[in-house]
């Protein structure tokens, strides 16, 4: 994902709310949402990073892909892949895949939920190491971590609506836009046909020790209903201080391409990682300074969200 400058955090106001709930809001039934294993669900970001960075070209990336097409494989309904190859400004044609996984694919009524597996080959926040490939424990892992314990769930406990799962590969190529969101532009540009679902759900740098995430700018302008729906979720949920009713300003980031081919598409995303937001494209992206509190937190939302029916 790529920061704007020059944002200013502004208070989003539910007026007249009760506690943990925005005004007129349905109450979402969670006594028949399956759990979600926060633990399981980090120990998978562990096992990303043993394969090392997993940047294209490298061991790690297809160490990953091949993990990834395993696992979903022996879970999911379908699967499929996507091979594409990007001309880099770095110099060189790198080798691109997207996963996409499918449960319950006769429903009609389906989300897509995304998550970038790849991680940055530089480590641009990070002076001293700049020319070093980060290790992605939270900036690429973590997502994938989720939606890879969803499918775990999605295995043993159809879904009620259909439920996507595209893991795009190229996010955080770059350094610049022109080598970025590379998946998530061949997904939008080859996507099946009369694709169509209710809306995406984009879950990216979800693993830090102290999670918070804001409403991202680009998702509350192109698709406020779907944000209006995951915040007032967590809120139902108890959740009200880790999904945060302000603004954290608008990111580039995967969820744009997706938008512009027509389908709504948020971005839960948390805008600092550690203090001052440090360990972003750094070598401080590590294992160490993840947890399972926000993995917990999100993948409890989203399958609140699938068996509350979209």
């Amino acid at each position: 994902m790529m920061r704007l400058p020059g944002l200013f955090p502004l208070l989003l106001v539910a007026c007249n709310s009760a506690p943990g709930q925005t005004p007129g809001a349905a109450i979402m039934d969670t006594a028949n949402v399956p759990a979600f294993n926060a633990d399981s669900a980090h120990s998978l970001i562990r096992h990303q990073v043993a394969f090392g960075p997993r940047v294209p070209g490298m061991p790690g990336h297809d160490k990953q892909l091949a993990w990834m097409t395993q696992r979903l494989g022996a879970l999911a309904d379908t699967v499929s892949t996507q091979q594409f190859t990007h001309k880099s400004s770095r110099g060189g044609t790198l080798a691109m895949t997207n996963v996409f996984a499918r449960f319950n694919p006769e429903a009609g009524q389906r989300i897509l939920l995304i998550a970038h597996w790849d991680t940055r080959p530089t480590s641009d926040n990070d002076p001293q190491n700049a020319d070093l490939p980060i290790d992605g424990a939270n900036d690429g892992a973590s997502g994938v971590a989720v939606l890879m314990e969803i499918a775990s769930v999605l295995a043993r406990n159809k879904p009620p609506i259909g439920v996507d799962l595209l893991f795009v590969d190229g996010e955080d190529y770059g350094p610049g836009e022109s080598d970025m969101y590379l998946g998530a532009k061949h997904f939008a540009a080859n996507m099946p046909q009369a694709y169509k679902p209710l809306y995406g759900i984009l879950v990216d740098m979800v693993g830090d020790e102290q999670p918070v995430f804001l409403i991202e700018g680009n998702s509350q302008d192109a698709a406020p209903e779907v944000v209006e729906r995951v915040w007032r979720t967590a809120e139902q949920l108890g959740l009200r201080n880790i999904f945060v009713r302000r603004s954290g300003g608008h990111i580039n980031d995967d969820h744009l391409p997706l938008i512009r081919a027509g389908i709504r598409t948020i971005d839960i995303i948390d805008f600092d990682y550690g203090q001052g937001n440090e360990y972003w494209h750094s070598q401080g992206d590590i294992v160490e300074h993840t947890s399972p509190v926000g993995l917990g937190a999100v993948g409890k939302v989203l399958l609140t969200l699938i068996w509350n029916r979209g």
